[in-house]
């Protein structure tokens, strides 16, 4: 019955895990040893905890009994959105459905996003950033960790006076970067929509932060001080340039 038992659960994880499957399914097998397939009992758990990243759950006590939240679930109750990681589709589908039930619930009351992101895909977190200014609450945006790229834009699109960043995190901006093939026309079409989307990007920062866009582009927009490679700052830095991110050490 194990063997049986093993195989199902092997094909199943070749629907999750694509190539992992045949794999286990072969090793599975009636003709292994006893001892193979202990091996490889074991050698499936860890491979699948080591893809499916573990989720705290968090246990209430209600009227009727306990009731059970993955953290993040718990976390949204108390208004309090996390943008982790890199910035793609799937993480804006997630934050924009976020975003747009906690307006539903109140379109008055403050939301914190806690963002600790290396940034990503430019388009996604665009559209993170029109939601956020799309809805009528007030956003509170926090740094934890780094905030680059994409997630120091949404950062600094916080509400006035309610973006905050911790002692030791750190933000990053720079160009927009991507790449170019095809015909000479295709290539100068791609590189005249990249500057354009690097203008927008630029004109962003310089509406949250109140600076000019030299001063966000580090330089004139053609000089060997441009954020071609990115611009790491620390929190001294932001406040020296006027960014309006203060320093919370400890939440009051």
């Amino acid at each position: 019955m194990l063997p049986e038992i093993l195989v199902r659960g092997a094909r199943v994880a070749a629907g999750r895990f694509p190539g992992l499957g045949s794999r286990l399914v072969a090793r599975f097998s009636p003709q292994r040893t006893p001892e193979n397939r202990l091996v490889m009992q074991r050698s499936l758990h860890a491979t699948v905890s080591r893809a499916l990243p573990l989720i705290p759950i968090v246990v209430e006590q209600t009227g009727r009994g306990e009731r059970a939240y993955d953290i993040y679930s718990r976390l949204l109750r108390e208004r309090i959105v996390c943008v982790m990681g890199p910035i793609d589709d799937s993480v804006a589908s997630l934050v924009i459905a976020q975003l747009l039930f906690l307006q539903s619930e109140s379109n008055k009351k403050p939301i914190h996003m806690y963002i600790n992101s290396p940034g990503g895909v430019v388009t996604s977190g665009l559209a993170i950033y029109d939601t956020m200014q799309y809805i009528l609450n007030p956003i509170c945006t926090w740094c934890v960790g780094q905030a680059a790229s994409m997630g120091s834009l949404l950062l600094a699109a916080g509400t006035p006076g309610m973006r905050h960043s911790l002692p030791n995190s750190r933000i990053m901006i720079h160009q927009p970067s991507g790449g170019a093939r095809g015909q000479a026309t295709d290539i100068a079409i791609q590189a005249e929509e990249i500057m354009k989307l690097k203008k927008q990007l630029y004109s962003i920062y310089a509406k949250h932060t109140k600076q000019s866009l030299q001063v966000i582009g580090g330089g004139t927009p053609h000089s060997q001080e441009d954020r071609s490679m990115g611009t790491h700052s620390s929190l001294d830095e932001c406040q020296k340039h006027g960014a309006g991110i203060p320093v919370v050490a400890k939440r009051k």
